[in-house]
């Protein structure tokens, strides 16, 4: 009989491409690892791993059996699910990655209310792009995600992982509230001014620099930053221009001028989880107490967000 942990570990270096990578994302030595799966190659009687450089690269046999290991952990991850979901309570760990803007104005809810309604529950948080994050949590590196798409760029697709739709919000024009670019009211006006935006490889860039390009000009994109708390401080103090989603100003009034886009543009925020862990109790928790706080988000906010000066 093979040994699930050592097939899991080959499992995740098909997935992550290194024996360093796989340490790094089990907590282990990278010379664990490599005892770890010398053992599995003896067990099988086959050669696994074949010397590329100076890392290693799976044999042809190799890719057969981390094909099957897959299977086998997804099954064993669905007999977990199945024995927690015959339990009432949400117990246990569930690691949760999100997104900046989400994170600011869902979690603190959701964190109130699961340890209010499940205090056997632990729930880990790690903010991280949603690119990242999707692909981790279908590598098992999280549990559930909270994600974004954007108008006209899919999100990264990974196979079994699910989608369950959390909310959308509208994506305005943010320029400074006082200053020669508060005139600003198209992008085709902010065609000559310095602009602020996510790194590139992101969803808000690409859609950022399309909806430039639309307009007839390529930005002058002077600020990148992830942190778009960054980004409305750059904003406010005269130095740039952005387009920002409106989930940024849950609860708070906007300290710059919004103007509406054409077309009025909505992001879609989104949760993804394992197909065979979603009916995790713990997971199902997250999910509902997510759902709530996005749904007194969206009845708590008027209709669109206050404009200073508009």
């Amino acid at each position: 009989m093979l040994e699930v942990r050592r097939l899991r570990l080959l499992r995740e270096l098909q997935v992550r491409g290194s024996l360093a990578a796989v340490a790094a994302a089990l907590h282990q030595s990278p010379s664990s690892v490599s005892q770890q799966l010398a053992l599995l190659e003896h067990e099988v009687g086959v050669p696994l791993l074949a010397k590329a450089g100076r890392g290693v690269r799976l044999t042809p046999q190799a890719e057969i059996l981390a094909d099957h290991a897959a299977e086998v952990i997804a099954l064993l991850e669905l007999a977990e699910a199945d024995l927690a979901a015959s339990l009432e309570e949400a117990t246990g760990l569930v690691r949760l990655a999100v997104f900046q803007s989400a994170a600011l104005a869902l979690m603190p809810q959701t964190l109130s209310d699961l340890a209010a309604t499940h205090p056997r529950l632990r729930v880990t948080m790690t903010q991280a792009e949603p690119e990242h994050a999707l692909r981790e949590t279908w590598a098992r590196g999280f549990d559930l995600v909270v994600a974004e798409q954007y108008p006209h760029h899919a999100a990264p697709w990974h196979p079994d992982l699910d989608r369950v739709e959390l909310t959308s919000d509208e994506i305005r024009l943010a320029v400074p509230p006082a200053g020669p670019y508060a005139q600003i009211e198209t992008i085709a006006d902010a065609a000559e001014v310095p602009w602020v935006m996510e790194p590139d490889g992101v969803a808000s860039r690409h859609f950022a620099e399309q909806a430039c390009r639309r307009a007839g000009f390529e930005p002058d994109v002077r600020f990148e930053t992830a942190d778009l708390q960054a980004q409305i401080r750059l904003i406010e103090s005269g130095n740039a221009v952005a387009l920002l989603p409106d989930l940024l100003w849950l609860g708070r009034r906007p300290t710059v001028l919004l103007r509406d886009l054409d077309g009025a543009p909505r992001r879609t925020v989104f949760t993804s989880a394992r197909r065979f862990s979603a009916s995790q109790p713990g997971v199902r928790a997250v999910r509902e107490s997510l759902a709530a706080a996005a749904s007194d988000a969206v009845s708590g906010a008027a209709a669109r967000p206050a404009t200073m000066g508009g």
